[in-house]
């Protein structure tokens, strides 16, 4: 389910440059509003806004129907199925139809863009708008930003990963939610005597992989390690607490803490998901979307026996406890070139607002809004809306998932290079360096 997530081969699949462009040929000039748009002249008063198209959709249309209610300037929202995204938006912005404001995921997504002066710094505007610098977690906002400069504005729910367990398995085995990654250890082995995969893992999809990676670097070197390869410097790569969350990959894998078939198993077709709803597997370390998926699949389970913690310490590691990896929202960011800057800026706003924030709720999405938390009630599950965000306030890092972070020519190999090392086909030395070298 992966929800809202792109470049990875999960909901986003890519396209080559030429079917891209072949498939917006009868889209482009729809998508362009007739007038007061990028590239387009006179007073019409209209701008555009490309959102990707999928269930919380919905929520943006009723914001864009309250909007256009009061102001001169209308915006016409743009709904692009999700598989075709990325590439309809990298296209369609190096055309004259370009979008006025634009989804994205941060991150990498927004940096060809940003490298381009393509997008509008929000900074002075979010700081001199009280609204904007109080309106969200600063968390969420912070991972919005790209070289120190804020680009985008929340507006869909929160994902941080979370680690799910079985409470009926814990029970039966007397056992605890691990804090520390002795607890887990020692879970692990508790587990496995009694012929239980400690966790699930649909590693033939690669991406739930990743969520171990990005956790583990975390916690042994703290957020900078990643941020330094964000940034643009492949030697961050080589920090011991890369090499040291690869050698501890290895270890799990090794001691069978993700059973002997993992590789085989998918998140998309449901197996690891139904590994763990049935009891054959006690945890699973997922993104927040796994209590839907369960609630979905396995509804009795969710109800009754699904159980949520953080990711536990690790000894030596200089990583905050509290820190999350994840995706901490998705962005409206707003095109350099919009003949209706203000407006634009004023329709970024009404993402704060508090029926905004309720309508996300009714969706069954966390808002990342300071005010959320005295209407987490209405949510489905009260309690997981809770903790989710709860965990993301007092997060001092939300590092957003490193194939969102990076740019395609470098997520798309990093992903082959993680697959490799879970699948025992280079060691945690041959994955360092394959990782240094990308560029």
């Amino acid at each position: 389910m992966r929800s809202g997530f792109s470049s990875n081969g999960t909901c986003t699949k890519r396209l080559t440059a030429v079917a891209a462009a072949t498939a917006l040929t009868a889209v482009l000039a729809g998508c362009g509003s007739s007038s007061g748009s990028v590239g387009s002249g006179g007073g019409g008063g209209t701008i555009t806004a490309y959102v990707y198209g999928d269930d919380s959709v919905k929520i943006q249309k009723t914001a864009v129907d309250e909007f256009n209610k009061t102001s001169k300037v209308k915006v016409k929202l743009v709904s692009i199925p999700g598989t075709d995204y990325v590439n309809k938006l990298r296209t369609a912005m190096g055309s004259p139809n370009a979008p006025d404001i634009f989804f994205n995921w941060g991150g990498g997504s927004i940096k060809p863009y940003a490298d381009a002066g393509q997008l509008v710094d929000l900074t002075s505007t979010i700081e001199s708008d009280e609204t904007l610098k109080s309106g969200f977690l600063p968390s969420v906002m912070a991972a919005g930003s790209l070289g120190g400069k804020m680009y985008g504005i929340p507006m869909r729910g929160m994902q941080p990963v979370i680690l799910f367990y079985n409470k009926a398995v814990f029970a039966q085995n007397n056992l605890q939610p691990p804090k520390t990654w002795e607890e887990l250890q020692a879970d692990i082995t508790t587990l496995k005597a009694k012929k239980i995969t400690p966790f699930a893992l649909g590693g033939s999809d690669t991406w739930p992989e990743l969520m171990w990676l990005e956790y583990l670097v975390d916690r042994i070197g703290g957020p900078e390690v990643f941020k330094k390869i964000q940034d643009g410097d492949s030697s961050g790569w080589g920090d011991p607490a890369v090499l040291k969350a690869a050698q501890t990959v290895k270890q799990l894998v090794d001691e069978g803490a993700f059973g002997s078939n993992f590789t085989s198993v998918g998140y998309g077709s449901g197996g690891a998901p139904a590994l763990f709803a049935q009891g054959k597997a006690a945890m699973h370390l997922m993104g927040s979307w796994e209590y839907s998926t369960q609630l979905g699949k396995f509804p009795d389970f969710a109800k009754k026996d699904l159980g949520w913690t953080t990711f536990p310490s690790v000894t030596g590691g200089v990583g905050d406890v509290n820190d999350v990896v994840g995706n901490p929202n998705n962005y409206w960011s707003i095109n350099a070139k919009t003949k209706h800057q203000d407006a634009a800026i004023a329709f970024v706003k009404t993402m704060a607002a508090q029926s905004y924030s309720k309508a996300l709720l009714e969706n069954g999405d966390i808002p990342t809004t300071t005010s959320a938390e005295s209407e987490l009630g209405s949510a489905p599950n009260p309690e997981f809306a809770t903790f989710q965000y709860q965990m993301v306030q007092k997060a001092p890092s939300f590092t957003l998932s490193w194939d969102q972070a990076l740019e395609a020519n470098i997520a798309t190999p990093m992903l082959t290079e993680i697959n490799k090392l879970f699948a025992g086909k280079s060691s945690p030395e041959q994955f360092v360096a394959a990782l240094k070298a990308l560029k």
